[in-house]
């Protein structure tokens, strides 16, 4: 497109600073607007002998820079969440060093995350995984059926994940060492 490559100088000045004012509005930083409208031009200057502009030039810039300022939002939401993440991990070591001091101290966090099963869930777990019985000496143990141990399990293996879920990667260290 011989007239956008003719007019690129005339186009930049004359949308610019439209362009990031309504960039800003939604990165709110001066300085993350003005880098989107800079990355929207140059991705037209580097394109400028295959871009065909459909539409109204302005409707295509307004478009260009609404869609790099959706990827931003969506890029520093994700960048957010990240951090809260690790600042959730940090907490988590740091709560560890504090309430674990001794074998005694993880067997009882363990045992009381256990006794807060339902009763069905937590007899069935302490004869599986403490007891070491096969789900079929249980059922039969218990007189229910091999498909309701497999339920109970899958019910109480989940619940001490989420009671456990920030001392799991420590206990399973534990148990490797």
């Amino acid at each position: 497109m011989d007239s956008l490559q003719d007019n690129f100088d005339k186009i930049y000045l004359a949308y610019f600073y439209r362009l990031h004012r309504f960039a800003k509005e939604y990165v709110l930083s001066d300085e993350d607007a003005e880098n989107i409208v800079q990355d929207v031009f140059l991705m037209l200057w580097e394109k400028r002998h295959i871009v065909e502009v459909q539409i109204s030039l302005t409707a295509y810039l307004f478009s260009l820079v609404k869609n790099k300022c959706i990827d931003y939002l969506r890029h520093k939401n994700v960048s957010q969440e990240f951090k809260e993440e690790l600042n959730y991990k940090l907490s988590s070591l740091e709560e560890i060093n504090q309430a674990f001091r001794s074998d005694e101290e993880i067997e009882k966090f363990v045992t009381d995350a256990i006794n807060k099963l339902p009763e069905r869930c937590r007899v069935i777990f302490i004869k599986s995984r403490i007891e070491g019985k096969k789900y079929k000496e249980i059922a039969e143990e218990l007189n229910i059926s091999v498909n309701t141990v497999e339920n109970q399990m899958s019910i109480a293996l989940k619940k001490l994940r989420v009671e456990l879920k920030d001392y799991l990667p420590l206990l399973l260290f534990l148990t490797i060492c």
